[in-house]
This record gives C-alpha cells, sequence and structure tokens, in this order.
C-alpha cells in the first residue's frame, strides 16, 4: 500500500503542473560510475575529470546537455566530491555561467550504487522539490551531439496517452560483439518500440531465453544494439528506486524489475539515435580509447579540439588530421603523424616520432623518443630514447631515458620509471600499493555490491605511500600491481592496445557465423524477426555512411604502408556500423577503384596499370575480407555498379576482373557463378557479363581439363 501511495503522489505532482510544456527541462548526472574499471587511477582521481583528448570528460556531458536545451542540471557526487565541486567551482559553468542554464551538486559519500544515488535524490525531493518533472538520466561520461527536445517531448506524449510509460532508453545500432563490454540482447515490440526484454551477459553465446509472454504479437529481437545509457525518466521511476531497496544497478535490477512485475504494469520504452548522431559512455579503457580516436575523427562534432566548448582553449587542425596547441614547440627533426593531439606548452625534442596519440599540455618529450596509439596527459616528462606504445600515463609522470612501456601499460600520478627499465605489457602502475581487498571488475557499473568503490575510497588514505618503491627501477617510484591469473587473457579487451590479429580473427569469423545461423524457433503464438529487420529502417544509408568512411579511413591508413594497421582502422569501422565482410569487401575495392580514378593518367591503360598496382599493393587488406566465395561475388557486384557510374573503368572490367583472378583475390568459382546468375538478366544488364565472355569461357575450359585429367 505505501509503494502505491507514493506513486500516486508522484503522479499527482505531475497532474497540478501547470502545463507539461512548460516544465524545466531537467538532468541528472551521475559524476560516479561506481565500478572498478579504471583503477589505480579512480583511487586518486574521478572518472568523470578523467582528460578525454586533454578536457575532462563532464565538459563533454554538461556541453552536450546545455546545446541541448537542458536548463537545470544536478550534478550528483559521490566518491571525490569535492574534487568534482572544485573543479565545477573554478569552472566556466560556474564563474561564467549561461542564464539559461542552472548547474547544482548533490553529495551523498555513502552512496555506493545508482540504486543508493536515487534514493538520496528522492529522500531530498521530499525537502527540496527539485526534480519537477521528467528529467534526462545520464552519467558524467558520456559523449553525445544528439538532440533531446524531441525525444523528451516524445516521452511526454506518450505519457499522457499512457500514464504507466515511465521511461525511455536510447540505443544504438553496433557491433554484435561489444569488445570490452557486455553483449546486449533486446526484445522490443516494433511498432510501439515498447521494451519486452533485456539482456546483458559477456559469458553467453547467441542464444536468448524469452519468457513466453513475450511473444504473443510480433517482437523485434536485437543483438546488434548498444545501450548509450541515455534515460529519459517521469518521476515515478525516483519513487520506485525508494520503494525497492534491493535496486541497486540501473539496468539489471530496476529495468529488469519492471519487465518481470506484471502487477504495477509499468512499460520501458526504446528510442534509437540515427547513425548521423553520436552517443557514447566510457566504462573501461577500450571504450576510453574509441572515443577519444571517434573525437579526434570529429564524429562527435561540434566536440572536438578544434572548437571552443565549455571554456577549453582550441586547437588549430592541420592535415592528416594533426591537432596543435599554438604555444606547442617541435623540433624541426621530430615526426608528427595522423591523427595526433598535442597540447598547450608541450615541447617536442629531436627525432622524436609520434603517431596517432595524445599529448597533453605542459609535457616535455625528450630527443629521439617513440610514442605510438598512447595518451600522454598533463605535465609528464618523458627523457631522450624513450618508447611508448599504446599506453595511458597519468599527470605529474616521469619516465626516464631509455625506458620502455610495452602495450597496455597504466601508468597513474606521479610515478617515476627507472632509466632503461621496461615495464611489462598490461602493467598498471600506482604510488598506492593495490589493496588486498578489491570489487570484482566482473562487475558493470552500478554495482549493487556493499563493500563498493566509494566505501574503499574512503580508506585510501590508510594505503601507505612509500616514495622508497622501487619496483620500477633503482631510479624508480611506484608499484606494479598484480593482475589474476583468470584475467591474463582477457587483457587486451580492457586496454587501449589494438586488438591483436588473431583475436580480431576470431571476432570476424563469430560475426559471420552469426549471420548465417538460422533463426531461433518461434512458438505458434508470436513472429520471431531478427535484428537485420532494424528497429529504423535505414540500412542504405548506414551502407553509404559507412562506405564514405571507409574510404576516408583507407586513403588516411595506406600513408603507414601498413596492411594490418588499415584493417585495424577499417574493422572499427565495421564494428560501429555492424557491417559483413562482404559489405567490408565491397567499401575497400570501391576505395581502391576510386584510388585509381582519383591517380593522375592520361589513357586507359594507365588506369589500369594505376589499379592494378594499388590492387597488388592493398591485396592483403582485401583478402581478409574475402574468405568465402560469396564475398568474392560482392566484389564484382561491387565493380559492376562502380563501372556502370565511371566512363573511365567500364571499358577496363573484364581486364581487372582477370588480374584479380590472377592475384588470387577472387577465385574461379566466384566468377563463374557470377556468370551464371547473370546469365538470365536481362540484355541490358549483361554489359560486362558479355566483356568477360573470353574469361568465363577460359576457366569453363581450364575447369573441364582438369575434371578429364583426374579421370584419367
Amino acid at each position: 500500500m505505501g509503494a502505491q501511495k507514493k506513486v500516486a503522489a508522484a503522479s499527482r505532482v505531475r497532474e497540478d503542473s501547470e502545463d507539461l510544456s512548460r516544465q524545466r527541462l531537467q538532468a541528472i548526472v551521475l559524476a560516479d560510475s561506481f565500478t572498478t574499471q579504471f583503477r589505480p587511477i579512480t583511487l586518486e582521481r574521478p572518472t568523470v575529470l578523467l582528460p578525454l583528448v586533454n578536457i575532462p570528460m563532464i565538459d563533454y556531458t554538461l556541453a552536450w546537455l546545455e546545446s541541448a536545451g537542458i536548463e537545470e542540471i544536478f550534478v550528483f557526487c559521490c566518491a571525490h566530491s569535492s574534487q568534482v565541486i572544485d573543479y565545477l567551482e573554478k569552472s566556466e559553468w560556474y564563474s561564467c555561467p549561461n542564464p539559461n542554464l542552472l548547474v547544482r551538486t548533490i553529495v551523498s559519500p555513502k552512496s555506493t550504487s545508482v540504486g543508493d544515488a536515487l534514493r538520496y535524490i528522492y529522500e531530498q525531493q521530499t525537502e527540496t522539490s527539485q526534480i519537477q518533472g521528467d528529467f534526462v538520466l545520464v552519467s558524467g561520461d558520456t559523449v553525445s551531439n544528439m538532440p533531446l527536445a524531441d525525444l523528451i517531448q516524445e516521452h511526454r506524449d506518450r505519457k499522457k496517452k499512457d500514464e504507466k510509460a515511465i521511461m525511455t532508453m536510447v540505443i544504438k545500432k553496433q557491433s554484435r560483439l561489444g569488445i570490452g563490454s557486455d553483449q546486449l540482447f533486446v526484445a522490443v515490440d516494433p511498432l510501439t518500440k515498447q521494451l519486452l526484454h533485456y539482456e546483458e551477459d559477456n559469458a553467453r553465446g547467441g542464444d536468448v531465453c524469452l519468457d513466453k509472454s513475450v511473444l504473443d504479437s510480433t517482437v523485434l529481437v536485437c543483438k546488434d544494439m548498444q545501450d548509450c545509457y541515455i534515460d529519459i525518466c517521469s518521476p515515478e521511476v525516483l519513487s520506485l528506486f525508494e520503494d525497492n531497496f534491493d535496486y541497486q544497478h540501473l539496468r539489471r535490477h530496476f529495468v529488469n524489475g519492471l519487465l518481470v512485475d506484471d502487477i504495477m504494469g509499468y512499460k520501458i520504452f526504446t528510442h534509437e539515435i540515427r547513425s548521423s548522431f553520436y552517443a557514447a559512455r566510457i566504462d573501461n579503457l577500450r571504450s576510453y580509447d574509441m572515443v577519444s580516436k571517434n573525437i579526434i575523427q570529429r564524429w562527435t562534432y561540434p566536440y572536438v579540439p578544434d572548437i571552443n566548448f565549455s571554456g577549453n582553449r582550441p586547437l588549430k587542425l592541420g592535415r592528416q588530421g594533426i591537432y596543435r596547441a599554438s604555444d606547442s614547440v617541435q623540433s624541426r627533426s621530430a615526426d608528427i603523424g595522423d591523427s595526433t593531439v598535442i597540447g598547450y606548452g608541450t615541447k617536442i625534442g629531436n627525432g622524436g616520432k609520434i603517431f596517432n596519440s595524445v599529448i597533453g599540455n605542459g609535457c616535455c618529450i625528450g630527443s629521439n623518443v617513440v610514442i605510438q596509439g598512447s595518451y600522454i596527459w598533463n605535465n609528464v616528462t618523458i627523457e631522450d630514447g624513450c618508447e611508448i606504445r599504446n599506453a595511458i600515463v597519468c599527470d605529474g609522470v616521469k619516465i626516464r631515458a631509455g625506458a620502455v612501456l610495452q602495450p597496455g601499460v597504466v601508468l597513474s600520478f606521479n610515478v617515476v620509471v627507472g632509466r632503461d627499465f621496461v615495464v611489462p605489457a598490461y602493467s598498471k602502475v600506482s604510488l598506492l600499493q593495490q589493496p588486498t581487498t578489491e570489487d570484482s571488475d566482473e562487475e558493470m557499473e552500478y554495482s549493487g555490491s556493499s563493500s563498493g568503490t566509494a566505501d574503499l575510497l574512503l580508506g585510501v588514505n590508510n594505503l601507505q605511500l612509500d616514495s622508497k618503491a622501487s619496483e620500477l627501477g633503482p631510479d624508480g617510484t611506484g608499484y606494479i600491481w598484480k593482475v589474476c591469473d583468470s584475467a591474463h587473457d582477457e587483457e587486451w579487451k580492457h586496454s587501449v592496445v589494438p586488438i591483436p590479429m588473431d583475436k580480431l580473427a576470431d571476432i570476424t569469423r563469430a560475426m559471420d557465423d552469426d549471420d548465417i545461423e538460422d533463426e531461433s524457433v518461434v512458438p505458434p503464438s508470436g513472429e520471431l524477426k531478427s535484428d537485420t529487420d532494424s528497429i529504423n529502417t535505414d540500412a542504405n544509408d548506414d551502407y553509404g555512411y559507412f562506405e564514405r568512411e571507409v574510404e576516408e579511413t583507407f586513403l588516411m591508413a595506406i600513408i603507414k604502408d601498413d596492411v594490418d594497421h588499415v584493417i585495424r582502422l577499417i574493422n572499427s569501422r565495421r564494428f560501429a556500423y555492424n557491417m559483413a565482410s562482404a559489405d567490408c569487401a565491397g567499401a575497400v575495392f570501391y576505395s581502391m577503384m576510386r584510388l585509381a580514378v582519383n591517380t593522375p593518367h592520361n589513357s586507359a591503360s594507365e588506369l589500369y596499370r594505376n589499379a592494378t598496382t594499388i590492387i597488388t599493393k592493398w591485396k592483403g587488406v582485401l583478402g581478409f575480407y574475402l574468405k568465402q566465395t560469396d564475398e568474392q561475388i560482392e566484389v564484382i557486384m561491387k565493380f559492376e555498379e562502380m563501372c556502370e557510374e565511371s566512363e573511365e573503368l567500364g571499358p577496363l572490367f573484364a581486364q581487372i576482373v582477370h588480374f584479380l583472378y590472377d592475384k588470387d583475390v577472387v577465385q574461379e568459382d566466384a566468377i563463374l557463378r557470377w556468370g551464371e546468375e547473370k546469365a538470365g538478366a536481362d540484355e541490358s544488364d549483361k554489359v560486362y557479363l558479355n566483356q568477360c565472355e573470353a574469361l568465363i569461357k577460359w576457366l569453363k575450359e581450364a575447369s573441364e581439363e582438369e575434371e578429364e585429367e583426374e579421370d584419367s
């Protein structure tokens, strides 16, 4: 009865509102992730204040909410609350506030989960009535540029028609195998977009167990969606947390609790954002690396390094995606590669090589230093001859001459690496000794553990800081944290190291196998649609975006003259758009032929030479995606489309297909099957088949001769 009274009271607050359209647009930003994924770094600084391409994460969240029309933001602070408050008070959010935006803080150091946080806000609500109506609930490590006004209005309109509709979750299409995060399965009513099933589990395979009642009507089951952790909530959400103290995790407990509760009847709906908008959370080092790269590649525009937002100092964007501060100093002999950011007051010595990295403010980098795929934060000193690959180096770190950081290393604040010392791969190093008891990293954000992150953080002062620690060489300072044996094989998933090629091949095979698996058997009571139908039918738009991004990525990546590097970058696009190998092969070949056409030539023979040179050099990239005959046929068909649009390429169709065969890019079976499929087409569609008549005849005769030889 008490629960019903509280929910009814929350409903009356809404009904008594003068007009829903006049309610202030409000948001709650959780400034604590309640996880251990960023340890040991977050023992000293909260996640939301960690630099993301040299700007604190929370600034991306606040800038987005401000631009989306949010008028009042409540920042909920838990661990390191004093640091968050001090930062906000000194920032433009307080010193030069927008008259249309008010930023406030709510502090509860004892909260150990999102459930505790929302219960505390509800308790304060009874005294202050801060939350006046529907609100946006996000984490302070969210980066997005999606609009919110229409989504909020959609939620309000739905609530007017159905008072049980209390929450709208934002999702987006993503890789079906989320690297470093749980695989997500959702079941949605395709007409109303109501959420019917939600399951995230990184230990299971592709099977989904659905309650029979869910299948009473048509259901859209998706396993290629990513939860953006952006929610539009009605006030009832707060009261439901107050009534259920076992609700700790926002998804695992609250969402799944509502989905199985057939008494109260509350409903959750989904909203899928289009591919032209960006939304992502940074909940581990893998996503930190991914979002950083997306920012540098300008997917998050206008929240990019050369645009002034939230008081940051914009950088200058140069060629090859290089961002530089106006006062940075670089030796003439230093080589700064593509997709690199150089912060203010940073100095780079002779012979340095820096590629695909972010260098913070006030750093001093000596001579002949190699930095690749790494994140160097502020006021870091790197002496001569050091080598750093795919690592994170926090503020104030000193790396003495000749030291090496192997891939996956994390150096927390003010660590000193000794001269010529080699820090082993995937090491986590801190001035703080490793706690003897630690929350499991298996717990995802918003952990329900009673001994959560906040409790441990309260005892940080009890950890011994020993300036004489010498685990990093005689002149080094810091402790190397141990990794449990069971976690060694999975270290790459939760690091900024590129996905190893053997793991990448396994992932690719798993995705392709999943494409050809039969759909689950559906009981007679309902129809189960595959996730390929998508909640929004914009697959063609997605492929267009994907193809353009593959071309841009290919043109940038080939500068490094490294096949593996090109494959990794193209796969990052593949996983983002959830494309099959055939899609990748078609897009890569399209990029190669576009490059051939755009390379200067004065005749058909020179264009053919351009094409064959490019194919010969980069056939390894094509070959990675052309394991099956169907994928090879896709390339031939893609080439047909290109020739129809290009007067120059058309006459060269048969020659280039023959060259692809000679170089073992496409096999005999693929060409013959393509020819058989085209044989029944209209004469107008047989232009390129007719060109290949001699080639196909030769292949058939050669095949027949081989069969005769085998028979004899």
